[in-house]
């Protein structure tokens, strides 16, 4: 029996091993957390809008009658292809075949004080952290000093991808219908929303129909959308944009760029823009026997996608998908296949009612639009109680145009 170990249990690495259920291999899961979470739903934890338990599915719950796999909670740290072995926190880990799902985490182009002071939102913990910031900065705002109070109060998200825009209108939305209930005390007017995107249009990625809608929805939000806008610089207290203007704010969230979570070990030249590992079609590493990569960190150049793929699930489940019938082909010793995107669409939700749909064959907005991202979500969601968790926040705040986890939620010291 070959062992195939796979490294991350996002989108592609779940996916991968849950389909080779009761196959003839032995597969060990490595990843540094004992659950799958639910990337497109970081923005509703940030805002208070669902609980991390919500987004977020054991492990070992997933597997509990596949006795061909071993789950493994640590951190990798390299990888020996030479000796056909990785090196974790908890000894080195053998391998017939490696699967390399990592993922990325939050590019910041390198500027190191956005870095250190600005909000990134690509974990669970990093949302629960952002949730915890927004709603402490509201508290210590009742006791601050004017000017203090303002930095408190304003809020920058950039970055005016899907991530941006959605946490954008989702912070819109409370700021209208569910702070000045909490915090009475205090001006709203006061507070202002800023979207930051260094393109020319929000959802750039998307179409002129989808992008000129999502703007004009969250400027009905009350949202200030700042297009062809660079952020130069964040100090904790004021951002400073490349135009010379600055805005003071203590809630800086970073939306702007993913890279690969790079594994040491690869050669050199086998890493692409992004930090991603390039791939053949059959997402084997290039010049590493035995070797494959998946999901977001793999850069698979195509006639139709010449700068790789785009980094959302529906790529690394397709590409998990090919995966498992080429690992079954080579233990059969057939023909490997080829993997060709099916680009199923894109979607972004702004607000109630309110989001845009991007599918190959049409394209819509509005309430409709909102309707389908939400049931498509809610099936995506892992586990039966978790899309009935989230279905009944959903509603709960549909009818009462509220949410009910407002928790300042503090790490514990001892």
């Amino acid at each position: 029996m070959k062992k195939l170990v796979i490294i991350g249990a996002g989108f592609a690495g779940l996916r991968l091993a849950r389909k080779l259920n009761n196959k003839n291999f032995e597969i060990w899961l490595i990843d540094k957390n004992n659950y799958h979470q639910f990337q497109p739903l970081f923005y509703q934890v940030a805002t208070s809008g669902l609980e991390p338990s919500s987004i977020a599915f054991p492990l070992r719950k997933a597997f509990q009658k596949q006795k061909n796999i071993h789950v493994r909670c640590t951190e990798v740290n390299e990888i020996y292809p030479d000796r056909k072995c990785i090196g974790t926190n908890i000894g080195e880990i053998a391998y017939d075949y490696l699967v390399i799902a990592t993922g990325t985490n939050t590019n910041f182009f390198g500027n190191e004080l956005v870095e250190k002071n600005a909000l990134p939102m690509k974990s669970v913990s990093e949302a629960l952290h952002l949730r915890n910031t927004i709603l402490q900065n509201l508290e210590n705002a009742l006791i601050a000093d004017e000017e203090t109070k303002k930095a408190l109060l304003n809020i920058v998200i950039v970055g005016g991808g899907p991530t941006g825009v959605e946490v954008s209108g989702a912070l819109a939305e409370m700021k209208r219908n569910v702070l000045p209930k909490d915090y009475p005390e205090l001006d709203f007017k006061a507070m202002n929303i800023y979207l930051v995107e260094a393109g020319a249009k929000t959802l750039g990625t998307m179409s002129e129909q989808a992008s000129k809608k999502s703007e004009q929805y969250l400027k009905e939000l009350g949202v200030n959308v700042l297009t062809s806008t660079q952020v130069t610089s964040y100090n904790g207290n004021e951002v400073i944009f490349s135009s010379g203007d600055t805005i003071k704010t203590k809630n800086l969230i970073w939306a702007a760029g993913v890279k690969g979570n790079l594994i040491k070990g690869l050669p050199e030249n086998v890493v692409a823009r992004g930090n991603r590992i390039k791939v053949n079609r059959f997402n084997e590493v290039e010049n590493v026997a035995n070797v494959f990569a998946l999901g977001d960190i793999a850069y698979m150049v195509t006639e139709k996608y010449a700068n790789g793929h785009p980094q959302v699930a529906t790529v690394a489940n397709e590409q998990a998908d090919v995966l498992y019938k080429n690992l079954l082909n080579l233990q059969e010793q057939k023909p490997l296949v080829q993997f060709e995107y099916s680009d199923k669409g894109s979607m972004a939700t702004v607000g109630r009612n309110l989001a845009v749909v991007d599918l190959p064959f049409i394209k819509f907005q509005g309430f409709l639009a909102w309707l389908f991202w939400m049931f498509l979500h809610l099936m995506l969601i892992l586990g039966v109680k978790n899309k009935l968790l989230v279905f009944i926040n959903w509603m709960w705040k549909y009818f009462t145009f509220d949410q009910s986890l407002r928790l300042i939620i503090k790490p514990y010291k001892k």
